[in-house]
């Protein structure tokens, strides 16, 4: 990948999740190759993160949910458009119908993202670094406004645009994840408007839809840092982020957001990231290509901008 010069955030998304997965998001920090992490802070092992990430120094900022498990929020207090009646949220697809269907109040979305971002500072006594949303939920029409307001009446300015350029045609992709993955995009480019008029920032590119569990890596972590970047001048200072849920599978019943852990996390696709990203293949490929891993305080720019499509 020569030419442009890229300064890479690597986000280890579901910090708190649980105790398994946390020790693999640490370890992935301490090998130097994940930069960032995200936080639930409904998660079951939320505590003892917040002691990990304060120990180690980790950048940390809040993975926004509300499509698993438990609110955190006055939602939990009694019935909710956010919650099913047995009182966890909808999931990931419930939440997008809930939505699309116009079942969900916008103002108990604010109700509880103004409740984790108060949950996150009594956690770590400190503002996130960055705010973004577990399975994308933050992308999503009409959330998006919300989301962007009690940010920017928070404080907190940088957040994710899950817009990976090329994802369409990544034949390696099953036809459902391949599917998800264009839906969010196209939330992601209509979120950009809201995002930009309340003053939130983002990378230029990002990556991780298409290099997530067993599709990921340093071969095709490249490849997709490589299309973001195509058509770029040489020379031209660049920002991106790759999305990642490495760790240790989690062991039910331990883990989750109130519900237990899922497949997702029980899967050996977690240790499968974690393996791509503690190895030196891919810390070594990366500064081959002028790659350099950072930090979200450590970027040259944070303004809002048009993505690189």
């Amino acid at each position: 990948m020569a030419g442009p010069r890229v300064r890479l955030v690597v986000t280890a998304d579901d910090f708190g999740y649980c105790p398994r997965r946390d020790e693999g998001i640490v370890e992935a920090f301490l090998a130097g190759t994940v930069t960032s992490v995200s936080l639930l802070v409904n998660g079951a092992a939320a505590e003892s993160a917040a002691e990990l990430a304060r120990r180690h120094s980790i950048p940390t900022g809040l993975h926004a949910n509300l499509s698993e498990g438990r609110p955190v929020g006055p939602a939990r207090l009694g019935a909710s458009s956010l919650l099913s009646r047995e009182g966890f949220f909808l999931g990931k697809m419930g939440f997008r119908e809930a939505v699309a269907a116009g079942d969900v109040a916008l103002p108990q979305v604010r109700e509880e993202l103004e409740a984790q971002l108060s949950r996150f500072r009594e956690l770590l006594g400190r503002d996130p670094t960055h705010v973004d949303g577990h399975q994308h939920v933050h992308v999503l029409p009409g959330v998006c406004q919300v989301f962007a307001e009690s940010l920017q009446a928070s404080g907190v300015r940088f957040t994710r645009l899950p817009l990976e350029r090329g994802v369409s045609g990544c034949a390696w992709l099953e036809d459902p994840a391949r599917a998800f993955a264009c839906t969010v995009e196209r939330d992601a480019r209509a979120a950009m408007g809201p995002f930009s008029r309340h003053g939130l920032w983002w990378t230029d590119a990002f990556v991780g839809l298409s290099t997530c569990g067993r599709h990921m890596s340093a071969h095709r972590v490249l490849g997709a840092l490589a299309r973001a970047l195509e058509d770029i001048p040489a020379g031209h200072a660049l920002t991106a982020e790759l999305m990642a849920h490495p760790g240790y599978p989690s062991v039910p019943p331990a883990g989750g957001c109130g519900e237990g852990p899922d497949a997702f996390s029980c899967s050996w696709e977690r240790l499968h990231e974690l393996r791509v990203l503690t190895a030196p293949t891919l810390r070594a490929q990366l500064a081959q290509d002028g790659v350099q891993l950072c930090a979200l305080d450590d970027l040259d720019s944070k303004r809002p901008r048009e993505p690189l499509q």
